[in-house]
């Protein structure tokens, strides 16, 4: 079933075996106040079990780029086009998020985005590779955050 997530009240729906439950309702409220505002799109999610095809996309993009696995269980997934830009998103149980940006049009940006909810640690599958920016913000605390650019055709 999904959800429409909003950004006026935050709630924990569907992220409630998380550890950081709260942090990552804030960082999925702040993905949809962003695509609000930007995009006017109604940020929507579904359970990962629903949205394996999504979750698989994103997962074969970290194996194929970088030869990452996640450990974390996915416990929401989404997907949408908006302005020529295919946006995939991964929400886990840690309390990282993952996003995919697919430029349609051919030699467009591609890149993978990683974002830490306020109060996790950085997975270890991610500590030594990437180097992580903060960034405050009202609805998840301060996000930490880093990408990649995507080489391949998906």
């Amino acid at each position: 079933m999904s959800y429409v997530v909003d950004f006026q009240d935050v709630s924990t729906v569907g992220l409630e075996s998380s550890p950081v439950a709260d942090a990552l309702a804030g960082l999925r409220a702040n993905e949809a106040r962003y695509f609000t505002n930007k995009y006017s799109h109604v940020f929507t999610v579904e359970p990962a079990d629903e949205a394996t095809e999504v979750v698989d996309w994103v997962h074969r993009i970290l194996a194929d780029e970088r030869d990452l696995v996640i450990a974390s269980k996915p416990l929401e997934a989404t997907q949408f086009e908006v302005e020529g830009i295919r946006w995939a998103y991964v929400f886990y149980e840690s309390g990282l998020s993952i996003n995919v940006l697919w430029t349609l049009e051919e030699g467009g940006k591609r890149a993978v985005g990683f974002k830490l909810s306020d109060g996790m640690d950085v997975p270890e599958e991610l500590e030594t590779r990437f180097k992580f920016a903060r960034q405050k913000s009202k609805l998840a605390g301060t996000i930490r955050g880093s990408y990649f650019v995507i080489k391949g055709d998906y």
